[in-house]
């Protein structure tokens, strides 16, 4: 059987003619010609396909050792390596046509003229600009003089401080957070809360509270109307205040010793709150931000705010504290331009 398999194997080999195997060697790059008998070409045929059967067989068993079954060295990351190159390599050749294409944009005429920030800026607050010297620090009675000659506003704006601190917010002893009295108030009408006992209702009424109650005030903070800009607080009655932190604390209204709204005596917190206590505190860039009053307040009573607000921020540096302490310190007005002010080094 075996013989007659085999006879019949060569005789399917040898029907083909000597133009299709010369053609078929041709394609395996044999160096066979018309001179070589049909055995011969058959031969080197055979002898070629064996050849690279056994280079193909040594291929894969190469790539079967270096690939493993897991980790970096497994088909699966080879394969995601060998797309990240592929991907790699035409991002590069977007690159390439990209910086191309600008050539030619940049041959065909100027770059566009790339406008300042204060360019950009609107027609009135250019004009308060100009009467600012680039660069200098003016004395805190010019400085809050000029703030109210370069407000670019109809309204009557805010004046505010920004004071950058050489502290590390992140320090305990560092996390500057105090009140002060400003002489003349903000000039904003600050409507007052009052939680406390029922015998304290009448005490912090005469005192220009605006609301005053306990349970009932409790209800309305159940429905969150906030209908307040402080709250004041008795020691006692803190924790029935606890659970609504999370209504009262983003906005800056829950009660705190150190802002003087938690107090056995409401009525002194309320006449310190109405005529114009304010809280500031250094937030995460450790800049301090304060309002100090309004442009119609004129020079005098803005400068004697202020005054009042770098003493106190003055008392409240750090002892632990090596370098400088007040870096920076700027005036502005709503909208308007920022004045630098000679308080850097302190």
């Amino acid at each position: 059987m075996l013989r007659r398999s085999y006879h019949r194997k060569d005789f399917t080999i040898m029907a083909k003619t000597k133009a299709e195997l010369l053609e078929e060697a041709k394609s395996l790059d044999l160096d066979v010609t018309t001179k070589n008998t049909v055995a011969e070409i058959n031969d080197a045929i055979k002898d070629a396909k064996a050849d690279k059967k056994a280079e193909d067989a040594d291929v894969i068993a190469s790539r079967e050792a270096d690939v493993a079954k897991a980790g970096k060295r497994s088909q699966k990351s080879l394969d995601e390596a060998e797309a990240a190159a592929e991907k790699e390599a035409r991002k590069e050749a977007g690159n390439t046509s990209a910086q191309g294409d600008d050539e030619e944009v940049k041959k065909k005429g100027p770059a566009p003229k790339v406008r300042s920030r204060l360019e950009r800026r609107g027609k009135n607050y250019r004009a308060s600009a100009e009467k600012l010297e680039a660069g200098k620090q003016y004395p805190l009675a010019e400085a809050v003089k000029l703030a109210a000659e370069t407000s670019t506003v109809k309204f009557d704006a805010s004046v505010e401080l920004h004071v950058r601190l050489g502290v590390d917010p992140r320090q305990a002893d560092q996390n500057i957070r105090a009140t002060v009295a400003l002489p003349h108030g903000t000039g904003k009408d600050v409507r007052v809360a009052v939680f406390a006992p029922e015998d304290q209702h009448a005490a912090a009424k005469k005192a220009g509270a605006d609301i005053v109650g306990d349970d009932d005030f409790l209800k309305s903070l159940d429905k969150e109307e906030i209908n307040f800009d402080v709250l004041v607080a008795t020691p006692q009655f803190m924790p029935r205040l606890g659970k609504y932190a999370r209504t009262l604390g983003p906005r800056g209204l829950m009660p705190n010793p150190k802002s003087g709204t938690v107090s056995a005596d409401v009525a002194k917190a309320v006449t310190e709150a109405k005529a114009g206590k304010v809280e500031y505190r250094v937030d995460k860039q450790a800049i301090v931000h304060l309002s100090i009053g309004k442009v119609s307040f004129g020079a005098d009573k803005l400068r004697e705010n202020a005054e009042a607000f770098f003493n106190s921020l003055a008392s409240q540096k750090p002892s632990s504290l090596k370098g400088n302490y007040i870096l920076s310190s700027t005036v502005a007005t709503t909208m308007g331009p920022g004045i630098r002010l000679e308080t850097a080094g302190n």
